[in-house]
């Protein structure tokens, strides 16, 4: 930040009584232009209980949008070219990735396939004696 941008920074954060840079009818509240995402829906799951719950019930698409992401770029592959060897289309694909639509198992098999991965299904439950029982299937 160059010297006058931080003399102004300042000069509009701390204005002389009296001076231009006094915000006129603005309430105090942060504005949310400007901030991320991640902050905004921090600021709407602390007002919204339904949101929150929404939020959690997402979570496993999220994480899927990341490992596809992710192994998707390890390989080089755009979402176009991804679409293409899926034999779908790059909405659909971009939809998977953004962590909020559902999609089906056939839909993420095709992708692990393309990816030349293999789909892992499992189901994770308790024994008896409290120990994680967990029965997986790989196509």
């Amino acid at each position: 930040m160059t010297r006058q941008a931080a003399l102004s920074t300042k000069a509009i954060a701390n204005p002389e009584p009296g001076s231009r840079a006094v915000k006129r009818g603005r309430s105090a509240s942060p504005s949310p232009v400007g901030s991320t995402a991640e902050e905004a829906a921090g600021r709407r799951a602390a007002r919204s209980p339904e949101y929150r719950a929404q939020q959690a019930e997402r979570q496993g698409f999220r994480e899927i949008a990341w490992l596809i992401i992710r192994y998707r770029t390890e390989k080089g592959l755009s979402q176009e070219k991804l679409a293409e060897l899926v034999g779908t289309s790059h909405s659909q694909i971009s939809r998977i990735e953004s962590g909020r639509h559902r999609t089906n198992l056939d839909t993420l098999s095709r992708i692990a396939h393309a990816l030349d991965l293999r789909m892992v299904l499992g189901f994770e439950g308790t024994t008896l004696s409290g120990r994680a029982k967990r029965d997986l299937v790989a196509f």
